[in-house]
């Protein structure tokens, strides 16, 4: 097992594997922003370097400054987390290059899932179902008004090398598209320094359903169950559950076998997630994107299989056996997560601000990963991310009467936070009978 672990990430997901880090023993390092010198990752890791200022760029994003910061305090790995640095194949190869033990998949598959056209050819050729659409970049908006006539509107406007739900639009004719086009066209070059646009088929009423993988150390590529994440505000996941209410278990033997498809196609080494739609009315599924990092919503994963997925990543790196029998994988229950931000219920606008209570649930099935405790100070420079609650119960059921509980348990002042808008949703008709999709969240409101 890998000795010294340098977890260049920070808040709830730092904390988390700082935690199954020390369980196994594993000297815990942490990196850290001057605006996060106060947070439980920093005190609770078994050593701590600041390597910056707030401003990410200068900080979680700045390379060199964490390479020095692995070297100086002797650190054999670097888990990346998600966010930041987690999909930067250079960064996996810097880090590869020191004779360091990068924790997630090669830079060679992260950059093969990274542009999100090449991704989508590489899985058609895997045998992996595709939606309708382009094969090369919209490299103007007479092409892309060109391929939106060839699929057929209304058409999803996409950032190629976006991620996570950001730089997308939907067309509905041809002066939306002129004007979506150059939105995200202009966005995508601000934020990803690349303005590759992708045109690919839009579903009105669609499902969000994704399966995690594991690449083992022996070159094996296992599925460990799908999530259910169709509860989005601005195409950004709020709620995910375990296993999915709208797949049967002939859909799951297709959705399983696909996503390991499309690790094989890659080589996939580590812990990623193949993200797909879901068309409920007719059963098709299609690939949306793969994840090349742990996810936000891991843990539903986590409780269901009964794994630990950040120690099963860090046995995967050093070259181990998983914990587990991949042959003989079983899903146990329901379990379901929420995001707590720092945001209001009713527009999610994010509200920073000083932390004055925080009070987290507590009881049977329920689990809590959080960032932050009180006397923190939720800053405006990172995610508004404040805490996950995961909620476990031997069915569906038991699972949405226990995060009832749990949300009505959980008291946060200070920031503004979206507890009520949980407390709105597990008593939401549409969402209990477990028949919603991605349009939920514009529904309710």
């Amino acid at each position: 097992m890998i000795e010294s672990l340098l977890v260049a990430n920070r808040g709830e997901i730092a904390r988390r594997i700082i935690r199954t880090a020390r369980r196994l023993g594993v000297r815990a390092i942490a990196v850290h922003s001057e605006a996060d010198a106060d947070l439980p990752f920093v005190t609770e890791a078994d050593e701590a370097v600041c390597v910056g200022p707030a401003n990410p760029a200068l900080s979680y994003r700045n390379t060199e400054a964490i390479m020095a910061a692995a070297k100086d305090t002797g650190a054999q790995a670097i888990h990346p987390g998600y966010g930041f640095l987690s999909e930067n194949a250079d960064f996996a190869r810097t880090v590869s290059d020191a004779g360091l033990v990068w924790v997630g998949p090669g830079a060679d598959a992260i950059t093969a899932m990274g542009d999100k056209i090449n991704a989508r050819n590489l899985m058609a050729a895997a045998g992996v179902p595709v939606a309708a659409g382009t094969t090369d970049p919209a490299g103007t908006v007479e092409a892309a008004l060109d391929a939106a006539t060839t699929i057929g509107y209304p058409v999803m406007v996409k950032a190629a090398a976006g991620g996570g739900g950001m730089g997308m639009g939907v067309a509905v004719d041809e002066a939306a598209l002129r004007g979506e086009y150059e939105k995200v066209r202009g966005f995508a070059e601000r934020m990803f320094g690349d303005g590759s646009v992708l045109i690919e088929r839009f579903f009105p009423r669609v499902r969000h359903v994704e399966v995690q993988i594991l690449g083992l150390a022996d070159g094996r590529v296992v599925a460990l169950g799908e999530r259910e994440c169709s509860v989005q505000r601005r195409n950004q996941k709020l709620v995910e559950e375990s296993p999915s209410p709208a797949v049967t278990p002939q859909l799951r033997e297709r959705f399983l076998a696909a996503a390991v498809r499309a690790g094989e196609a890659v080589g996939y080494r580590n812990a990623g997630t193949v993200e797909c739609l879901l068309d409920p009315a007719s059963g098709e599924f299609f690939f949306l994107e793969m994840n090349t990092r742990l996810q936000v919503e891991h843990p539903v994963t986590e409780l269901v299989y009964g794994v630990d997925l950040v120690e099963e990543q860090l046995r995967v790196a050093a070259g181990l056996p998983p914990t587990f029998d991949p042959d003989a994988l079983t899903a146990r229950g329901h379990a379901i997560e929420l995001r707590i931000n720092a945001e209001d219920p009713k527009r999610f606008l994010p509200g920073p601000g000083a932390v004055k209570t925080w009070i987290e649930p507590v009881g049977e099935g329920v689990r809590v990963d959080a960032g932050y405790v009180a006397g923190n100070t939720v800053t405006p420079f990172y995610d508004s991310l404040l805490a996950k609650l995961i909620v476990y119960g031997a069915d569906r059921a038991q699972a949405l009467e226990r995060a009832r509980a749990a949300v009505a348990g959980f008291e946060v002042a200070g920031p503004k936070c979206n507890l009520p808008f949980f407390a709105e949703l597990l008593d939401n008709a549409e969402f209990v009978s477990g028949d919603y999709d991605t349009g939920i969240v514009a529904r309710m409101r």
